[in-house]
């Protein structure tokens, strides 16, 4: 199985529109950062998490040619903002898209591709298949996924393990019971803003703490801020076995 990064950014992405910052203007490639997602490719089956509005670039930029479904961590407009590129999908593989969401994730699609599920559909409109999940284990072929639930302030968010391998995007805090969950991963990605405390995102700081605690083999950081630093200088303070993720990072499962 192989797990490519198609974005490694937060929610505005790097460089940020506007943003004069040494980051923003940097010409090393790892500091640009589009919104966070990871395609996931087994023998069998090749699934995104999350379709941001970046979704259509980072398709092309993998030369994704086919895909069989997209799961969502939650309903935040970086992480669900560009599913309506799925159309090219169901054009060519001429069958509706495998929908995998809790049910505030499907609220949220429904509120904002309202026309996906009308009655009566314009033609051309996204076709999709709904799956929901919760908290228990799902397959999609041979991809087991054990759903982890975070919080990202106040809101849960569903990190996910496969194998030996965890993806969380947008967490702060997360319990013991969940952190059972991780624990025995080789592999570990986990979101670092920045180096400022902010209310709803692990720190840079934090981070670093939750991966000595879980004792992952490897861990890298994804959902980084331009405010974190320049990548090069960032990987550099990091301690042995923890590496900041930046977009095209493939790691074989």
């Amino acid at each position: 199985m192989t797990i490519t990064f198609l974005g490694s950014g937060t929610s505005q992405g790097v460089p940020v529109i506007a943003c004069g910052c040494e980051v923003c203007t940097s010409v090393d490639v790892y500091d640009k950062r589009l919104r966070s997602s990871i395609l996931i490719e087994s023998e069998d089956k090749t699934v995104v998490i999350d379709s941001g509005p970046d979704f259509r670039y980072q398709m092309l930029r993998a030369n994704v040619q086919h895909l069989d479904a997209i799961v969502y961590t939650h309903e935040h407009k970086d992480h669900i903002a560009g599913m309506d590129d799925i159309r090219a999908f169901n054009f060519k593989q001429q069958e509706p898209m495998n929908i995998y969401a809790d049910t505030r994730v499907q609220a949220a699609l429904i509120r904002e591709f309202p026309y996906v599920f009308d009655e009566y559909k314009y033609p051309g409109t996204p076709q999709v298949k709904i799956h929901s999940i919760g908290a228990e284990a799902f397959d999609i072929g041979s991809i087991h996924f054990i759903p982890i639930e975070v919080m990202h302030y106040k809101l849960p968010v569903l990190g996910f393990r496969i194998n030996d391998f965890t993806y969380i995007t947008d967490a702060k805090t997360i319990s013991e019971a969940e952190k059972q969950k991780i624990k025995g991963s080789k592999i570990l990605v986990i979101n670092a803003l920045q180096k400022q405390t902010h209310i709803s995102h692990f720190t840079l700081d934090e981070a670093i703490a939750f991966a000595k605690e879980m004792g992952t083999e490897k861990t890298y950081f994804t959902h980084i801020s331009h405010r974190l630093g320049k990548h090069q200088d960032i990987a550099a303070e990091l301690p042995e076995g923890i590496e900041l993720a930046y977009d095209g990072l493939k790691l074989a499962i």
